[in-house]
């Protein structure tokens, strides 16, 4: 059933609310009253509440949110509209830039092929794309007057597949933050133009690191190039491999990384004209525009109800409706801390995850509960997007959630206030 809310700008269909009904041979899953799934009826009107003073304040068009626990759909809403222009209603075949929330399916793309034995977390990108045995780590001097100069120095060991997954390659983001590498990375005009995988990597692999391989946490387009490694090791494009691999069985219909149907168009979730703008001055892209580049960091679309496949997937330890993807253990690997101290490495300025997180690979990884303003249960397992949409895994208490917005300015806080929100309607 839908939560005891009161008004909602739409309803979802009873085929989403159904959207598991033979999800997993190994744990069916029902719609339930929130008592069945261990919340209470109050807490979760709350959330109701939250998000109905959020659209009708003019800080987010709309909203979708889906909290399932024990197998149970305890929650599920879709408020407000998708198109503050067309004023079109949210509905289950919503669109959205998921941007970020990219990387994890990369990441489980890429892991498929390690169980395989097609790739080793321990091989040098280098040995996949010839171009990252020259790169060179960027190190900043001072000058007299202050006059700031970047001298280019050799790597101490290579990139590596691992690497790439934690976000430890040395690679950035050019978009946020500042610094010398980041200025070239913008100079370089990255994304100009219209190219494909194989050329992005070229153009990243010609600018400096802004760290050494290994040694430090800096979100970067290191999942971009594990959507590169991948081709490569394949044969086929990234989203040709994901589709057959991981979209089409687990039946996420709408995720892609462009919306080429003209027909679907309509569908894309948009933002307020003024939330458009993502970190220093990128602009959320439109879906509809096709192009060659098939972005694993950040380029994907999809629904509310694709993505709650992929999560149930996960939380299922690698299965859902009885075909596995990856094995219980690899999963477990994945959701473990792979910067901890022992490693070495260390958080950059721009250490995304947090305070209490560490990352695995693909994911962020709760290893505290009470060193974060979020709550949370010590091994969770999350990402968000910088379009304003986010999900997390929670092993321990047998939930998922998954949140659809467009808006990049509130993003943060409403993350932080729906995590408190969702663990402050437990019942038991």
């Amino acid at each position: 059933m839908i939560s005891s809310a009161a008004p909602r700008g739409a309803l979802l269909s009873l085929a989403f609310l159904l959207w598991t009904a033979a999800a997993s041979a190994e744990q069916p899953q029902v719609v339930a009253t929130p008592e069945e799934a261990g919340f209470s009826r109050a807490g979760l009107a709350r959330i109701d509440a939250y998000l109905k003073n959020e659209i009708d304040s003019n800080k987010i068009p709309g909203a979708m949110m889906l909290i399932q626990r024990n197998g149970r759909t305890a929650y599920a809403t879709s408020m407000g509209v998708r198109d503050p222009a067309t004023k079109a209603p949210m509905s289950d075949d919503t669109i959205f830039r998921i941007y970020s929330m990219s990387k994890p399916i990369t990441t489980v793309a890429a892991m498929m092929l390690v169980e395989e034995g097609k790739l080793q977390l321990e091989d040098p990108v280098a040995k996949y794309i010839p171009s990252f045995a020259n790169v060179k780590v960027g190190v900043e001097n001072k000058g007299e007057g202050g006059a700031v100069s970047l001298d280019l120095v050799p790597v101490k060991k290579p990139m590596t597949i691992q690497d790439l997954m934690r976000h430890t390659s040395g690679l950035t983001y050019g978009f946020f933050g500042v610094g010398e590498v980041k200025k070239a990375y913008v100079d370089a005009k990255l994304t100009d133009g219209d190219f494909d995988n194989a050329e992005f990597a070229e153009r990243l692999a010609k600018l400096p690191l802004a760290y050494q391989p290994g040694t430090t946490w800096d979100y970067s387009q290191s999942t971009d190039i594990l959507g590169r490694v991948i081709e490569v090791v394949s044969g086929k494009s990234l989203y040709q491999f994901e589709k057959e691999r991981i979209l089409d069985p687990l039946g996420m219909k709408d995720t892609a990384f462009y919306v080429g149907d003209a027909a679907k168009g309509a569908l894309v979730a948009e933002p307020f004209p003024n939330d458009r703008t993502i970190g220093n001055n990128a602009e959320m892209a439109d879906p509809r525009v096709v192009k060659k580049w098939e972005s694993g960091g950040g380029g994907m679309v999809s629904t509310l109800s694709d993505y709650a496949r992929f999560a149930q997937m996960i939380l299922n330890g690698g299965v859902l409706d009885g075909k596995r993807y990856l094995s219980p253990r690899t999963i477990a690997y994945m959701g473990s801390n792979h910067i901890s101290p022992s490693t070495g490495v260390v958080p950059g300025p721009y250490y995304l995850p947090g305070p209490g997180f560490g990352f695995g690979l693909g994911f962020a990884v709760r290893t505290e509960a009470g060193a974060n303003f979020a709550e949370g249960s010590v091994g969770e397992m999350s990402w968000s997007g910088a379009g304003g949409t986010t999900f997390w895994v929670d092993p321990k208490e047998n939930m998922f959630v998954v949140f659809m917005a467009q808006t990049v300015k509130e993003r943060t806080r409403i993350r932080v206030a729906l995590k408190n929100m969702v663990y402050g309607a437990f019942d038991k």
